[in-house]
């Protein structure tokens, strides 16, 4: 857990920007939801911009980071979960405390006055905590999707993976199609940390290990069937203090093309928060 307490006073220090590449190893799906559905098309089209261009959105990348980091930490567990949603019978749990040194509730932001215990115990009304770690949606490099590649695509820059679901009982199949961004797909991603006080600055490190954690896991859907296996590269780690945005001073280069290792290297050494001085 982190230095914070309920003594800790927020003020505005600076922002640690992460950008990056997010690589494809598998095929990506990111669900765009029944809305979207067109008359031969797959059963579970990707989401997409205005344009027709597959991307992350920056709430799929976020809340998979928040969930491995619940689990790593022990947080997953009921007496650690609130309802977040009820609506039309579905029932959505996150971990979610009033304990001021929580990094997972520091990271992500607590808004205990529209969420209730499992069981229906309500929370203590504490004030709201702001969210240190905004992540935006991350678009497709398009350059990524070759011309090879779109020779073998169902579409110009997707294709479509069969499935089929069997009746344990009768073995009746159950065919379903899957829209998925094709491996060796590109999207550049962005977030930023913001530094509200000092005891901040080591929550980076979180940052860093929920990365790793999703390297070795999935993003989007049908992870337990091959699909958004992903690694990151490319990254690079900007330092912009008050000064930056007051007067317009130099900002810091911290890291430039490296990868996870070295950004959780440089989150652990010793003298990282003299850098964000």
């Amino acid at each position: 857990m982190s230095a914070h307490t309920a003594e800790t006073e927020l003020t505005f220090v600076g922002k640690l920007v992460l950008e990056g590449e997010i690589i494809c190893q598998t095929g990506l799906h990111i669900g765009a939801g029944k809305g979207s559905l067109e008359i031969g098309g797959a059963d579970n089209p990707v989401v997409k911009d205005a344009f027709g261009v597959p991307y992350v959105p920056g709430s799929s990348l976020r809340g998979r980071l928040r969930s491995l980091l619940e689990q790593t930490m022990g947080l997953a567990v009921p007496g650690e979960l609130v309802f977040l949603s009820k609506r039309k019978g579905q029932e959505v749990r996150i971990h979610q405390s009033d304990r001021p040194d929580d990094e997972v509730c520091v990271l992500f932001g607590r808004n205990p006055g529209r969420m209730e215990r499992v069981g229906g115990e309500a929370i203590e009304a504490n004030a709201a905590t702001p969210a240190r770690l905004t992540v935006y949606d991350a678009p497709l490099v398009l350059e990524s999707i070759t011309q090879q590649m779109r020779e073998n695509l169902d579409d110009e820059l997707t294709e479509v993976k069969s499935e089929n679901a069997v009746d344990r009982i009768t073995s009746q199949a159950n065919p379903r199609t899957l829209e998925r961004v094709p491996a060796g797909a590109r999207f550049r991603f962005r977030m930023i940390l913001d530094v509200l006080c000092p005891e901040d600055k080591p929550l980076l490190g979180r940052v860093a290990e929920a990365l790793r954690l999703l390297e070795d896991d999935s993003l989007g859907g049908g992870g337990s069937r091959g699909s958004g296996r992903i690694t990151l590269a490319n990254l690079t780690l900007t330092w912009r203090d008050k000064d930056y945005y007051a007067k317009g001073t130099t900002e810091a280069n911290l890291l430039s093309n490296a990868d996870l290792a070295a950004l959780q290297q440089l989150a652990g050494a010793e003298d990282f928060a003299e850098k964000l001085a």
